[in-house]
């Protein structure tokens, strides 16, 4: 009977360690796949460079929402105004408020002074778009939108190498529909599984608002709109601020757009997404993280770290399930001991009494044939 008694409770022992552990690997596993989605944690490479809290947030677009660069300039006003209301103003030579804002004008050929060709997915890019992606760059420089010279651009090495068989071609002429451009800088592909699946197997280029006006202007669009409407347009607006308050960049963004662009944007707090309590809470709503019911462009990058938030929802809500065991035992162990000692309480009292007049006792012993000793020194 002894036997079984221990053997019980070394199962019981083996359970809890057992799901203590998974919970540690599964807190790691779900930990490296948020972190691996760098655009998400551009606020704390930012805040690496000052003290304050930021918070950041990322929009993402239909065509028809009107959303543009003149929406990117009005974004940028209503922070400024914001913060000033939180007595926070800008400090020379600092950007406050950085963003970024990007719309794919579709697919070109590119060809380079040698004979290569390959055709590219266009990207058109502003603000500080590359910071946010962290792209690891092999050669060259990400422009920026101050440059003078607004023909750079940012190419993949598959880019590189279909024109030039190498990826080390900064300062390279390029052609897009017989516009001169030259090679800013080459990032490497995707990282992550995820990225890489969502990305696809077209290569990818980075062109200035300006570029893309000078190669795809002219004309009407696929939608009938002219094409100043059409490559003005923003599908992707993503800002930092300092945070005065709790969730201020969000609710700065909220109060601006979700109204106005109802039905046609898709807000996303990057600070907060990947925390457990709220992938745990996105399985109650499992169908709306899946199902996309708006005409929303989500670029590559988004659709990647939408990926994780679905599987973080798992990962996550299973860590909660193991954690379970431990507390529940736990809270068993803690019932057990409180009826014990509600059992054992008068035996206890009357040891501890005991125990406590024998130590009284021995205590006036010692302290009365000490102060015979010293009595009878003094005699």
């Amino acid at each position: 009977m002894r036997s079984k008694f221990k053997l019980r409770h070394k199962i019981i022992a083996a359970v809890n360690a057992a799901a203590v552990v998974g919970a540690i690997i599964l807190t790691a596993v779900g930990s490296s796949a948020a972190r691996a989605q760098k655009y998400n944690y551009a606020a704390e490479r930012w805040k690496n460079e000052s003290k304050k809290d930021f918070g950041q947030v990322s929009c993402f677009f239909g065509k028809e929402s009107g959303f543009d660069l003149k929406s990117v300039e009005s974004m940028k006003a209503e922070f400024y105004a914001k913060l000033k209301e939180a007595s926070i103003e800008p400090e020379e030579g600092k950007t406050l408020v950085p963003y970024a804002y990007s719309n794919p004008v579709g697919k070109a050929v590119i060809s380079g002074d040698d004979l290569g060709t390959t055709e590219a997915d266009i990207t058109a890019v502003g603000g500080k778009f590359f910071f946010f992606r962290d792209f690891d760059l092999l050669t060259g420089a990400f422009f920026e939108d101050d440059d003078l010279m607004k023909t750079g651009v940012v190419v993949d090495r598959q880019v590189a190498f279909s024109l030039y068989g190498s990826d080390d071609i900064a300062g390279k002429n390029l052609y897009i529909n017989n516009v001169k451009l030259f090679v800013s800088g080459v990032i490497d592909f995707p990282e992550t599984k995820a990225e890489k699946n969502c990305a696809g197997k077209t290569p990818k280029a980075y062109i200035s608002y300006d570029a893309a006006k000078m190669i795809f202007g002219g004309g009407n669009d696929a939608f009938g709109q002219s094409s100043s409407t059409e490559l003005n347009r923003v599908t992707c607006y993503e800002c930092i601020s300092p945070e005065p308050v709790e969730n201020f960049t969000y609710n700065v963004v909220k109060d601006k757009c979700a109204e106005v662009y109802k039905g046609k944007i898709k807000i996303v707090n990057n600070v907060t997404r990947f925390e457990p309590s709220k992938r745990i809470k996105a399985l109650k709503k499992l169908e709306d993280n899946v199902v996309v019911r708006e005409d929303i462009i989500y670029p590559y990058w988004e659709n990647a770290s939408r990926i994780i938030d679905l599987k973080l929802s798992f990962i996550y809500g299973a860590r909660r399930l193991l954690l379970i065991i431990p507390i529940i035992t736990l809270a068993v162990l803690l019932i057990k001991a409180v009826m014990l000692y509600n059992r054992k309480k008068a035996g206890l009292k009357k040891a501890l009494a005991d125990n406590m007049s024998v130590k009284w006792s021995e205590f006036k012993k010692k302290f009365s044939k000490k102060a015979a000793q010293t009595t009878e020194k003094e005699s």
